[in-house]
C-alpha cells in the first residue's frame, strides 16, 4: 500500500533549521528542567544523545527508574557515560532500579563500565548470551559485566516476551527478548494488520533480532521501545494480527535504520510522536524517514541529529532537532548523502564533543504528554489521544 509523502517545502525547512542552529547557544538546559522539590506527577523519559547509541531513561512518578542501554564503547563511554549522569541529576534520582541493556552491540552496552561507578544500579536486565561473536562483547560479557553486577550486588534478570518490570504506576512489559515474542495480544491489540501484505523482508545481522523490547502504560499514556529490533521480527511481533495495538510514542526507531521501521510496525502501531535516536551520520535513512513521515496519524518527528543521510530531502525543521556538531557546516545539504563503505578509510562523521542536549517527553495519567528539545527550549504539549485501537 503506497502512501504521499508529505513534507515541508524546502525552502521552509532550510529556514527552520538556519534559525533553530543560529539560536542554539542562546538557551540552556536549565530552561527545561524541573524546579527543585516539585513533586513529580508525570511519567518522564529523557532520550539522551549518546552519537548514534541508545540511552533512554525512564522516571515514574514515584521516583522508581529504568535505564535503556548505556551508549557507545570507548573512545565515546566517557562522554556518554556522563551525559546519561546528566540526565540522572535533572531527573534527582540516587539510584537506577532497573538497567535493560537491549542487545550486546557496543552502542548500546558500551558506557556501562564508566557509568556504574558513578551510581547505584540495583537490577541487570538483558536477553542472555551474545549470539554475534565479536571481540569487544565477548570479553565485555565474560570478565566486566559479571564484576559490575558482583560490585553493584545487584539482581540480574535474562528477560523473557510477557515478564514485567516493576515501577509503580507504571506498567512495562516485555514484549521481545532473544528472538522471541510475546505470544498474548495486549489490551487493544490482536486485530489483524492491515499493512502485512506488503512486507518485503530485510536483511539483518544476528544480533539486533534478539533485542529487548518494551511496551509502557501510564494511564491511558503508551509508548513502546523495541531496541534494535529488525524487520523481519517486527513481521513476526505485528502479523498477520497486530499484537501491540496503537501507541502515543514510538521510541528509539533503531536510530532511523532501514533494516527496521517496515510499515507492518510503525504504520500499524499509528504513533503520534516519534523521536529518534539518530547520530550525525548514522541512522536517518531515507527508506525510514519516508516511512515514518507517511505513518496515518503521526503528528511530529522529533530526531537527537541532522542527519547526513537524508539531508534537507527528509528531515524535520531545525527546532525538533536536539543537537548541532561542533564545527557547523556553512550550509545544510539538501540531497540525502550515500553512506560511505565501511573499513579503516571511511572519514569520520562530523563530532559532536561538546554539550548535548536530550529530548525529554512528559506524560500525563489522561493521556496527553509534552515534548521538550532542550537545546532550543521549544516544547509542544500533545492531548490526550483516542486510546488503544
Amino acid at each position: 500500500m503506497r502512501r504521499h509523502l508529505r513534507l515541508p517545502t524546502i525552502s521552509a525547512l532550510i529556514f527552520a533549521l538556519i534559525f533553530a542552529l543560529t539560536f542554539a547557544g542562546s538557551f540552556s538546559l536549565a530552561d527545561a528542567q524541573a524546579k527543585p522539590g516539585k513533586t513529580r506527577t508525570t511519567l518522564d523519559v529523557y532520550v539522551i544523545d549518546v552519537e548514534g547509541g541508545n540511552a533512554v531513561l525512564f522516571v515514574a512518578p514515584s521516583g522508581e527508574s529504568i535505564l535503556m542501554d548505556t551508549g557507545n564503547v570507548p573512545p565515546g563511554a566517557v562522554r556518554d557515560a556522563g551525559r546519561i549522569m546528566a540526565a540522572v541529576r535533572d531527573a534527582g534520582l540516587t539510584q537506577i532500579d532497573h538497567l535493560i541493556i537491549t542487545h550486546w552491540h557496543g552502542d548500546h552496552f558500551g558506557g556501562l563500565a564508566e557509568l556504574a561507578p558513578q551510581i547505584p544500579i540495583r537490577e541487570f536486565i538483558d536477553h542472555g548470551p551474545n549470539v554475534q561473536p565479536g571481540a569487544a562483547a565477548d570479553e565485555f560479557l565474560q570478565k566486566t559485566y559479571p564484576q559490575i553486577i558482583a560490585n553493584a550486588n545487584a539482581k540480574h534478570r535474562v528477560a523473557k516476551p510477557g515478564d514485567k518490570i516493576h515501577m509503580a504506576g507504571v506498567d512495562v512489559l516485555v514484549v521481545a527478548s532473544a528472538g522471541e515474542i510475546v505470544k498474548t495480544p495486549l489490551p487493544g491489540g490482536g486485530k489483524p494488520n492491515p499493512y502485512c501484505g506488503d512486507f518485503k523482508a530485510g536483511e539483518n545481522n544476528a544480533e539486533d533480532p534478539q533485542s529487548v523490547g518494551i511496551h509502557i502504560t501510564f494511564g491511558k499514556f503508551r509508548a513502546v521501545h523495541l531496541g534494535d529490533l529488525t524487520k523481519n521480527k517486527e513481521f513476526e511481533l505485528m502479523c498477520p494480527n497486530n499484537r501491540l495495538g496503537t501507541v502515543d510514542v514510538l521510541l528509539g526507531l533503531h536510530h532511523g535504520q532501514a533494516s527496521s521501521n517496515s510499515p507492518v510496525m510503525v504504520w500499524a502501531l499509528h504513533p503520534r510522536v516519534a523521536i529518534m535516536n539518530d547520530g550525525t551520520r548514522k541512522g536517518g535513512e531515507p527508506e525510514t524517514m519516508q516511512t515514518v513521515h507517511s505513518s496515518p496519524g503521526l503528528e511530529d518527528l522529533w530526531q537527537l541529529h541532522f542527519s547526513l543521510l537524508s539531508g534537507q530531502e527528509y528531515t524535520q525543521p531545525g527546532m525538533f532537532i536536539a543537537n548541532t556538531v561542533d564545527d557547523p557546516p556553512p550550509a545544510m545539504p539538501i540531497a540525502p548523502m550515500p553512506a560511505p563503505q565501511p573499513g579503516p578509510g571511511t572519514p569520520p562523521p562530523p563530532a559532536h564533543n561538546g554539550t548535548a542536549y536530550w529530548i525529554k517527553l512528559s506524560a500525563q495519567p489522561n493521556g496527553s504528554f509534552t515534548v521538550t528539545n532542550t537545546r532550543n527550549g521549544f516544547s509542544k504539549t500533545y492531548k490526550p489521544g483516542p486510546g488503544p485501537s
